[in-house]
């Protein structure tokens, strides 16, 4: 497998913590720190363009492409909803006085993740609160949804992935996943499979069919894994983390790849937050703390 950084995007002036496709498959999106949301396109390098500014750091942006809106999580605060054609603030509703660390949009709902353990669900045709979910004390750190099984999939910082039915909002299981707190929850394109990482630097492979039993267990970076992302043909996915690396993986057998890092990849300095991975000619998008947005492009040898 070959790696190479084929750009980095800079003009953030604070750490860089979500990163989100946009309505076309060279277009993507970036925020974090700094309040500013940044559109990018693949085609032109480091010509981003200021789409929105929010008056506090963003950790959770999500793109609605059937609408083509922007939902973006101002922290301490609400949702703000931006046409992604014109960048024109459409409207915002103030839900929390709390951080907002995830939003995840499934047919007409939105689920909001925040730092008090609530799962707001809004729904995308009205912007109004739905309904909340309240299963812990703890922040709720990422959200994916399930629709073959109809489960939402909800990680926690109190160690637990917690599984949802997706048609009535009632708690199925509880999974005592991992050892701190979960960052990151994946489910496998076939959704055979659900994915964590956490805090404690382990890649957890839960089996869907069979009630969430652990598939396997992986001590996969040295410390916090903060995001799973996968390919779109469904062959690779990667890890990113605190350890500053990036770890691509076999999907059918979990087995590592290849690292990226700073000393064999000029790869990022510091821990790296978030990972896309974009249908543009497969090129790897990943944001870190220091500020930045590097686009790796990943070629596979032909056996």
């Amino acid at each position: 497998m070959q790696v190479e950084k084929i750009d980095t995007f800079s003009g953030h002036r604070d750490c860089v913590y979500t990163l989100e496709k946009g309505s076309e498959n060279t277009h993507f999106f970036s925020a974090g720190g700094d309040g500013l949301v940044v559109r990018w396109n693949l085609k032109t390098p480091d010509v981003g363009e200021l789409f929105a500014q929010i008056p506090s750091s963003i950790y959770a942006i999500c793109f609605d492409s059937q609408r083509e809106h922007l939902w973006v999580g101002q922290n301490f605060d609400g949702i703000h909803l931006i046409d992604a054609k014109n960048k024109k603030e459409l409207s915002s509703v103030k839900i929390t006085s709390s951080s907002i660390f995830v939003i995840k949009i499934h047919d007409n709902s939105a689920f909001v993740g925040l730092s008090d353990g609530t799962v707001v669900v809004m729904d995308v045709a009205l912007f109004l609160v739905k309904k909340h979910i309240k299963a812990s004390d703890k922040s709720v750190r990422s959200i994916d949804i399930n629709p073959f099984t109809n489960e939402l999939a909800v990680a926690y910082s109190d160690f637990t992935i917690k599984i949802f039915d997706l048609s009535d909002l009632t708690l199925k299981h509880i999974i005592q996943a991992h050892q701190n707190s979960v960052f990151t929850v994946k489910y496998s394109p076939d959704y055979q499979f659900l994915l964590s990482g956490s805090r404690d630097a382990h890649l957890k492979v839960w089996k869907v069919s069979d009630n969430y039993t652990i598939h396997q267990d992986i001590v996969a970076h040295l410390f916090a894994i903060n995001d799973i992302c996968y390919r779109s043909d469904g062959k690779l996915f990667a890890t990113c983390s605190m350890d500053k690396s990036i770890k691509v993986w076999d999907a059918q057998t979990f087995k590592l790849l290849k690292v990226i890092d700073r000393a064999r990849h000029a790869g990022h300095g510091t821990s790296i937050n978030k990972l896309l991975w974009s249908e543009y000619e497969n090129l790897l998008i990943s944001s870190s703390d220091d500020k930045k947005v590097s686009v790796w492009q990943i070629k596979e040898k032909v056996s």
